[in-house]
């Protein structure tokens, strides 16, 4: 059985193995390595100095292909101009992403080479893999254009 400590920093974490020999050993993994040390079992958390192990219950992070272009609060997008989504939080740059209905408002997406968003809106054209990413300026959201990015569901 292996027990799995990591502390995420951006794309970089760490994780410690404790297998059932009580042989600890740690190495540095990026995001794209997530998924490869997955290995069945419980995960835990330090506290106090002591290991709390928990049962891991969430699935262990699979990429996905997003097809994503860009969008701004402006009335001619959005019929508005207020800044508020569909979830009722008004828009942050770097954060905002409007998502698909299959995902539910406050799951959060991590975009490799972006960093990680919050599914907090939606769209008439956001179905399938489709995302809209919030830029605060028309000229951000031109240069962003449409691309094909690889993402990952955090929670």
């Amino acid at each position: 059985m292996r027990y799995l400590v990591f502390i995420a920093i951006i794309s970089i974490f760490t994780v410690t193995v404790v297998n059932a020999e009580n042989t600890t050993t740690t190495q540095q993994f990026n995001i794209n390595d997530y998924t490869n040390i997955a290995g069945g079992g419980l995960m835990c958390g330090i506290a106090n100095g002591e290991y709390k192990k928990a049962q891991y219950t969430e699935p262990i992070p699979e990429k996905f292909t997003i097809n994503a272009s860009a969008y701004t609060a402006a009335a001619d997008e959005c019929g508005k101009s207020d800044g508020i989504t569909a979830s009722g939080n008004k828009v942050i740059p770097n954060r905002t992403l409007a998502c698909p209905r299959s995902y539910e408002f406050g799951t959060k997406i991590y975009i490799e080479g972006m960093g990680t968003y919050v599914c907090e809106d939606r769209g008439g054209a956001i179905k399938g893999n489709h995302f809209d990413i919030y830029m605060k300026t028309k000229t951000e959201a031109f240069a962003f254009g449409r691309k094909n990015l690889t993402a990952y569901v955090l929670g």
